[in-house]
């Protein structure tokens, strides 16, 4: 009889197993030198007097975290500090962790979303990942046969670094006239460092370069200028977007996604540095666009919304939450705020009672697929479609929640919309019900929430939703964990089960006797 396949193995021999690590070229300590580009880091904390550093790695990179603060500290005689843990994403900058330590300092390495930050100077290191820029451009030229295309070139953070080459390659071919790289508008530090010569021309600086950041968040198709997710670019006169392809540089990601459904009426080409394969993106973008309208219906359908805080340091997060709050409250609907760290299944069934979930977030973090969970998850431009009448479906996205705050190109007045609301019929396209209408606070004496509405079988609300938090929650068979001072009885600690999980002492014991 053939050896039967072994399950689980002896405790003995998982511990005494050796695991074979093989050299990495990146591990050695030349290439960690340039990959996190030690000199331009230490140029510039030298340069503005920097006292206290804190690195934050991803977790692909933090198995280097140590070997870099050492290299950082001994170079600059500098208190050097490593974020542990991030509490929401690694693409995101961790000021809160920062803050803890008391930084004057945070460097970003690997992935970054580029989203802007208020607290503290943020320096990113994207690191050098190689890229083959002879099987690009071979790819890019089997992708584009035409000369005559135009062609905007975006790429992922990490291969910034190759986008000069790469441009002067194509300028060096004399075929493509129409071609536009695109620039990160956040990844730059030195800009941000040069003018040493006092505190207050250098705080005069960062104050002008906060206002262009926020002046960058809209697009003006009239002037060609368009600047998402920390990429700017300018096209020229007497063309549209439409007419432009989109050809990105990285492997697929978050990134991918957003500029495929921001600039969904754009046809997409990628190049993966990994593999050296360029390829058409087949991704149905009218498909994941549906997908997300079938969420917006679940959320208008929704009475009880939980807004979720996935973000604690992207600028204007505190605006689009009290945004959100009166918006919802407009819209005849309860909320509800949460903090509860990185998303999982198990932490949002926790919270039945919610209908549905809006994820204050940054714009690679906002789109979550949310098959998996019980309720529905939104980003903030989701809900706005489902509470503001005035906000209609066009097709196009937004992700990034700055654009809908007052001032932005995509931002919608919430007093106007109120104003033109009215008791106009609207039928659910889930349920097929009517849902429930409301009347907009600003006419009336009488609070929002004393409006009633006749109740029948087509607009009447669970149970569930009209009882308060209070009473819903004394309604559960669990309440969280309980104390019970005085009521849980003292009995002798007994010794536990000995070995490990592969096979513990009385499991073996049964295994022998069968």
């Amino acid at each position: 009889m053939a050896d039967a396949v072994k399950f689980s193995s002896g405790e003995k021999e998982i511990i005494e197993r050796k695991l074979e690590v093989s050299s990495d070229s990146k591990s050695n300590k030349r290439d960690r030198f340039e990959f996190y580009e030690i000199s331009r880091c230490v140029d510039v904390i030298n340069r503005r007097d920097f006292q206290k550093i804190a690195l934050q790695f991803p977790d692909m990179l933090l198995v280097d975290s140590a070997a870099v603060a050492s290299m950082l500290e001994r170079d600059t005689g500098k208190k050097v500090f490593v974020l542990a843990d991030t509490s929401y994403g690694s693409c995101c900058v961790d000021e809160v962790a920062a803050e803890h330590v008391e930084a004057d300092l945070i460097i970003h390495y690997g992935r970054a979303c580029l989203s802007q930050t208020r607290r503290l100077p943020v320096l990113y290191v994207f690191g050098k990942w190689p890229v083959d820029v002879q099987s690009c451009m071979e790819q890019f030229q089997q992708m584009f046969p035409d000369p005559e295309v135009k062609v905007l070139v975006f790429c992922d953070v990490m291969y910034s670094h190759c986008m000069g080459e790469l441009e002067t390659s194509i300028q060096c071919l004399c075929l493509y006239s129409n071609v536009i790289f695109t620039k990160l508008t956040h990844g730059a530090f030195e800009d941000y460092a040069k003018d040493t010569t006092s505190d207050k021309a250098q705080k005069n600086c960062d104050d002008e370069k906060t206002e262009d950041n926020n002046q960058d968040l809209s697009q003006n198709s009239e002037t060609g200028y368009y600047c998402k997710f920390g990429r700017e670019f300018r096209l020229p006169e007497n063309t549209e977007l439409e007419e432009w392809s989109m050809f990105y540089i990285g492997s697929q990601s978050l990134c991918l996604t957003n500029l495929m459904m921001s600039y969904n009426k754009c046809q997409f080409y990628s190049y993966d540095p990994c593999t050296n394969i360029g390829r058409q993106e087949t991704l149905n973008v009218n498909k994941a666009l549906m997908k997300r309208y079938y969420m917006i219906q679940r959320a208008k359908d929704a009475q009880v919304v939980g807004i979720v805080v996935g973000t604690l340091g992207v600028a204007d997060y505190l605006q689009i939450i009290e945004r959100l709050k009166k918006m919802i409250k407009l819209a005849g609907k309860k909320s509800y705020l949460f903090v509860m760290g990185k998303l999982n299944v198990a932490k949002m069934a926790n919270f039945m009672e919610v209908d549905a979930f809006v994820l204050v977030a940054c714009p690679e973090n906002s789109l979550i697929d949310s098959k998996e969970f019980f309720k529905p998850i939104v980003t903030p431009f989701e809900m706005e479609l489902a509470c503001l009448r005035t906000r209609e479906w066009t097709g196009d996205y937004i992700t990034d929640f700055r654009e809908l705050l007052p001032g932005a190109s995509g931002s919608v007045e919430l007093e106007e919309d109120a104003n033109d609301c009215n008791e106009v019929p609207d039928v659910s396209l889930i349920t097929g019900h009517l849902r429930p209408a409301f009347r907009s606070p600003s006419d009336t004496a009488e609070p929002l929430s004393s409006s009633l509405v006749e109740r029948n079988e087509e607009t009447t609300l669970s149970t569930q939703n009209c009882i308060t938090s209070a009473e819903f929650l004394a309604s559960r068979s669990w309440k969280g964990l309980e104390q019970n001072l005085g009521e849980t009885p003292v009995t002798k600690a007994v010794e536990g089960k000995e070995g490990i999980a592969a096979g513990y002492t009385d499991e073996r014991g049964l295994e022998k006797n069968s």
